[in-house]
């Protein structure tokens, strides 16, 4: 019989949906066993290693949660290299990774239909630090959705109002209060070329939405290429623009195979991989790429 792990955080703004809809449902389930991984309350890194010591070849691994659970499985799963298939079930605030694969109800991951995935490759001053399926952002907004970890917050996102208007209001608001406050991005060069001045984010886009309304593509299927942009967006005029033509088009930017952003002096920066953000000092040179490994993932 197949081993398939549920991964969840109990402490999460929506564990008792996860417990109603998922984890109430694992005994009916035929032809598994099944194994649990409650997230702990240490770090990413931690939780990664330990996971993927439990990784068997041929385990299937169902996600729920939000963006943040899908990094952890999703790393633990590379870090392996074991043969897993990953399922992602939307239990958090953006479920980017989940709209992108379609899935929605345990139903719809209960199938052999799978899909490779190839994530993101983040490399700091020349080390790996993490793989991310769907986006990656550098700068303003990476900083901006700290937000979401203060305990003001996590209460509004008990709320189903507050997952939605709730949680866009108090983006808005740290935006404007913030947005003039500091340089986000320090001087540097992407691949080669010098960036204007006062540029304040960076951004990679891989799967088929970024921070829930912002509308990619399909470049995670691809071993190669994916999407990125830089801008000003401390301007509102520009922020607005972008948001637009996200929303109703798709996040605009260059396809490219790979991407190093080179500093001109060693920087102090914040790099957010769908949900997780770290703050990086005495920064050189930050590296995105496609990685060399792919997840098998069910997509409906």
């Amino acid at each position: 019989m197949k081993h398939l792990f549920v991964v969840y955080n109990p402490r999460s703004s929506r564990f008792c949906d996860v417990k109603k809809e998922v984890l109430n449902h694992l005994p009916k389930l035929k032809g598994y066993i099944i194994g649990k991984y409650e997230i702990e309350p240490t770090n990413v890194d931690e939780n990664v290693a330990k996971f993927a010591k439990l990784l068997k070849d041929g385990d299937f691994v169902i996600s729920a949660g939000g963006d943040a659970t899908g990094v952890i499985c999703a790393n633990a799963i590379l870090n392996s290299n074991k043969n897993i298939t990953l399922a992602v079930l939307p239990y958090g605030n953006f479920n980017d990774l989940a709209r992108t694969l379609g899935t929605a109800k345990l139903e719809d991951v209960l199938t052999e239909s799978t899909q490779n995935l190839y994530p993101l490759d983040i490399i700091v001053n020349g080390k790996h630090w993490r793989y991310a399926t769907c986006y990656v952002t550098i700068g303003m907004m990476a900083e901006a959705v700290k937000i979401y970890d203060e305990p003001k917050m996590r209460k509004i996102l008990k709320t189903t109002n507050g997952r939605n208007v709730g949680s866009y209001t108090h983006l808005a608001g740290w935006y404007f209060k913030n947005r003039h406050k500091k340089t986000f991005l320090p001087d540097f060069k992407l691949n080669n070329k010098l960036q204007p001045q006062n540029t304040s984010d960076y951004a990679a886009i891989n799967g088929k939405y970024m921070a829930r309304v912002m509308k990619g593509g399909e470049d995670f299927k691809d071993p190669t290429i994916f999407r990125s942009k830089t801008d000003r967006l401390t301007n509102f005029y520009r922020l607005a623009k972008l948001m637009t033509r996200s929303m109703f088009h798709r996040v605009p930017g260059v396809l490219t195979t790979g991407d190093v952003l080179e500093f001109l002096a060693p920087a102090t920066v914040e790099i957010q991989a769908e949900g997780e953000n770290k703050v990086f000092v005495n920064i050189q040179t930050i590296e995105i790429k496609k990685t060399n490994k792919y997840i098998k993932v069910i997509q409906k």
